[in-house]
């Protein structure tokens, strides 16, 4: 989507959402309990995208590539393997996030 006031009802009815990987879009769509793939954009400040990615694959919650990989992505995924994303717990993903972008 170039613009929408809001993607829930859209993220509702997926069955799986692809989406860069900012810290904003990848707790909503996790809270959703919607299997995501993150694509990175390498061209950003100290590429924390690429850094919050990979924290959230190796705990099993999403898959992640760039703009390059997410063909084969798409072709490899197993979403079998994802883990649902413990819920309600906001203090400790911005605890979290403030340790990767180096505010801790």
């Amino acid at each position: 989507f170039r613009f929408k006031d809001s993607l829930a009802q859209d993220m509702r009815s997926a069955d799986l959402v692809i989406s860069h990987a900012g810290a904003g879009s990848c707790l909503e769509t996790l809270e959703e309990g919607k299997p995501l793939i993150v694509v990175i954009n390498e061209k950003l400040m100290n590429n924390h995208q690429l850094e919050l990615a990979k924290r959230l694959h190796r705990g099993g919650h999403l898959l992640y590539c760039n703009c390059s990989t997410l063909v084969e992505t798409l072709q490899a995924m197993d979403l079998s393997t994802l883990k649902p994303f413990p819920p309600g717990q906001p203090e400790k993903f911005a605890l979290f996030l403030d340790k990767i972008v180096g505010f801790q």
